[in-house]
């Protein structure tokens, strides 16, 4: 790739994911470090309003409010994300959704000085939406914007920069850095930081080209759009493929989510998308992190030093994410995800061998520990970052903001249900409630290895034929009918 090509390139990942995924991530990771700070905030602020002080298990029920409004605000940004992409386009919904997230910084910078825990549960609300689109629309703006060839990579981009939203989130909750009790309101509205380099970047980069020639039939702009990305280079053959594309899907409209319940067409699409968008959340990841804390206590580290330690968990997630990211166009999407999930089943199995002779032998807090870290790293090879790319290649560009819907839905309901039921598992199961995680991650990685096709190296059209031979059981008709 020239030059021009490259920086084009670089800069469209870069504003598109660190105001997208990247937000994802650092929001998700900052609100752990002032818990404490919240809980006494919020129950000094009811005894300076109404005279006497919470109890505890109310104060409990209200930071359980602030948390899960993250994940709600999740799940209607990803509902809104389809039907906005359709009208605004998937760049200029990335700029838009900055609204979201600054008028959440702002509530929750001001918060103490109002005295309004409520201005908390609200600006954690806001973030939530903001991340609830970017989840959706940063892989499709990427997927759609890359070249063949790379697809896959460029896609999958924004996964590092989840990982490193993690981990910087993790790490400005350091005491020594924002996560004291006086500066914990600038920890929150930090992300206002992330939202206005996005404002400053993003406007230099070209709209999808998909988007401009098939959903607004601008030809010209299309054209434009893909001489910034690629440089001075021969576009014949890719322009021929978009206009094939084009012409496969003339006179289609943008499908909402009830047309891809009922279109036949879609129906393997939309299966792989139902069970891959469930597993995600449902493999247990979030499971070992909240276990984390109490094994690294029983491997003997220090308190005051978890901290430091739960950071490296979020490195691991970096880590693989990027080294996914160099090999997902050379090894394939099926197998990364398929690998990562068989993976997590052999960790997760030594996990509750470990748990249960934790007590017994002295050294299995130490296999514990290996198990966390071994398994998160095998979530951060596909799983992780993977799974957000499928849904914007076996989906065609009518069906694709819908499918994200789906998709990101899914990830936002599952990832609500985990946090609700997972104390209850624990309650109930012992050192044994990673084993419904284990046979949900082994049927995952079963289904993937039968009914998952490889994408790699396909144009948008080569995969949409294949999946019509999947969905009608007949050769596939020529484009202009499909």
């Amino acid at each position: 790739m020239e030059l021009l090509q490259v920086r084009c390139l670089l800069l469209t990942i870069f504003a598109a994911s660190i105001g997208g995924t990247f937000q994802y991530g650092y929001n998700l990771s900052i609100i752990n470090a002032p818990t404490i700070f919240i809980q006494n905030f919020i129950n000094e602020t009811w005894t300076e309003r109404f005279g006497t002080q919470l109890e505890k298990q109310v104060i409990t029920m209200l930071w359980t409010f602030i948390v899960t409004g993250y994940s709600v605000g999740g799940l209607v940004g990803a509902l809104i994300a389809g039907p906005m992409a359709v009208r605004f386009g998937r760049r200029n919904l990335l700029l838009l959704s900055n609204v979201f997230i600054l008028v959440g910084a702002l509530l929750m910078g001001l918060s103490r000085a109002v005295k309004s825990f409520e201005m908390i549960l609200i600006g954690r609300l806001f973030a939530g939406i903001n991340a609830g689109v970017g989840m959706n629309i940063n892989p499709m703006y990427l997927g759609e914007s890359a070249p063949k060839e790379i697809r896959g990579m460029v896609a999958l981009s924004f996964a590092p920069f989840t990982a490193a939203g993690i981990v910087l989130g993790q790490t400005m909750g350091l005491g020594e850095i924002l996560g004291t009790e006086e500066l914990w309101p600038l920890l929150l509205a930090s992300c206002a930081v992330p939202s206005l380099i996005q404002l400053l970047t993003l406007p230099w980069c070209p709209e999808s080209p998909r988007y401009l020639l098939i959903d607004r039939e601008n030809k010209n702009k299309c054209m434009k759009a893909l001489k910034r990305l690629r440089g001075d280079v021969d576009l014949t053959t890719e322009m021929d493929e978009l206009l094939e594309e084009q012409t496969a899907l003339k006179g289609q409209n943008a499908k909402g989510l009830w047309d891809l319940f009922q279109d036949r067409s879609v129906r393997w699409q939309l299966i792989i998308t139902l069970v891959l968008g469930s597993a995600i959340q449902l493999c247990g990841n979030d499971a070992m992190y909240f276990y984390a804390v109490y094994v690294f206590t029983a491997a003997g580290i220090p308190n005051e030093k978890i901290q430091y330690a739960t950071i490296g968990t979020g490195c691991c997630e970096f880590i693989t994410a990027v080294t996914s990211n160099l090999f997902i166009d050379r090894i394939g999407r099926r197998m990364l995800i398929m690998g990562g999930y068989s993976l997590m089943v052999g960790c997760g199995i030594l996990f509750t061998i470990s748990l249960t002779l934790q007590d017994k032998v002295s050294w299995m807090s130490y296999l514990s520990m290996i198990c966390i870290f071994a398994s998160i790293l095998s979530f951060g090879i596909g799983p992780a970052g993977v799974t957000g790319v499928i849904p914007m290649e076996i989906f065609d560009q009518t069906a694709r903001p819908a499918a994200y819907m789906i998709n990101g839905s899914l990830l936002w309901i599952n990832f609500i249900i985990v946090g609700m039921t997972f104390p209850f598992i624990v309650e109930g199961l012992g050192s044994f409630c990673y084993v419904p995680f284990i046979c949900l991650s082994f049927l995952a990685a079963l289904f993937i290895g039968i009914f998952l096709p490889e994408t790699k190296g396909k144009t948008f059209l080569e995969i949409s034929e294949e999946f019509y031979r999947w969905n009608f059981k007949e050769p596939v008709r020529e484009s202009c009918d499909l």
